[in-house]
């Protein structure tokens, strides 16, 4: 006798992480019926529309991933990002008050001081997007029943074919004659298609609180741009080394590097380093 399968909402699917998401629905959430939503089919921020289409559709589990997700963008736009990035998510965390609600943050809710952070280490954004992710964490975080899984730099193939780190800098470097990656700004790069399982095998096991899933490797951006280089035979601009230290723009955090111990212990195989996941792909 098969298993009944229960509703889930996937908001932000056609972003990069939630397309991922709802591709590795059929692997991984066989408990699960994914509804993947995107901004043409629901206007979250239309509150009324979201109501209704929630009391139809009575999902079981909602996966959070839509957001104002760019630096830059969040900067320009502070009111836009606070709707987006809280309002938004406060009411779907109110909506699923009964049910799982898993919210996708950041590692740059840190200030990169330190790395290696551990999910108990106290956040400290240094922009406008960092701090909406915070706020919406802490309103997440109110229900028990909830979780927030913080991600870094995720490495794929976007609807846009502009989301990912990757293909931001192979874009950048289609247009440019050179670009210069910093050797002293580090994160933890992750494929996104592991950010997918973690999530799904997540909320299969009903895991609550903080997780961090990110790769296992702390790499800086310029170590990032030697790894993908090779991959991109066909790009002539030159990359070259700098620093953090000299960038003319706001503050950088220079080491938001994860830990991910805790979930490691939880997956069903561990969360691969961005070195070791390129070498198997090829």
């Amino acid at each position: 006798m098969e298993q009944e399968t229960k509703p889930a909402w996937i908001t932000g699917a056609g972003g990069l992480i939630g397309n991922y998401i709802v591709q590795a629905a059929p692997r991984f959430a066989s408990r699960w019926r994914g509804q993947a939503l995107t901004r043409d089919q629901l206007d979250l921020l239309d509150f009324a529309a979201v109501r209704r289409e929630f009391q139809k559709d009575r999902p079981q589990l909602v996966i959070h991933c839509a957001a104002i997700s760019s630096v830059g963008e969040a900067q320009k736009n502070p009111d836009l990002a606070r709707r987006v990035n809280v309002e938004m998510t406060k009411r779907l965390a109110e909506l699923a008050a009964e049910i799982q609600f898993i919210f996708l943050s950041t590692d740059l809710i840190f200030d990169g001081r330190k790395g290696d952070y551990l999910e108990t280490d106290a956040p400290n954004p240094l922009h406008v997007y960092g701090e909406t992710k915070v706020a919406a964490e802490n309103i997440v975080l109110k229900n028990p029943r909830h979780l927030v899984v913080r991600t870094s730099l995720n490495y794929g193939a976007s609807h846009s074919g502009n989301r990912s780190f990757n293909e931001q800098l192979k874009l950048s470097l289609q247009h440019s004659s050179g670009m210069k990656l910093f050797t002293d700004e580090f994160r933890s790069p992750i494929p996104a298609a592991e950010t997918a399982r973690a999530v799904w095998e997540l909320a299969n096991n009903n895991c609550t609180g903080i997780y961090h899933v990110a790769g296992a490797e702390k790499l800086s951006r310029w170590q990032i741009g030697q790894l993908l280089a090779k991959r991109w035979p066909e790009i002539k601009a030159k990359m070259v080394s700098g620093s953090a230290m000299d960038f003319p723009g706001p503050a950088r955090a220079l080491d938001t590097s994860m830990n991910i111990s805790k979930v490691q212990k939880v997956l069903s195989a561990p969360l691969p380093g961005l070195t070791e996941w390129l070498a198997s792909s090829v």
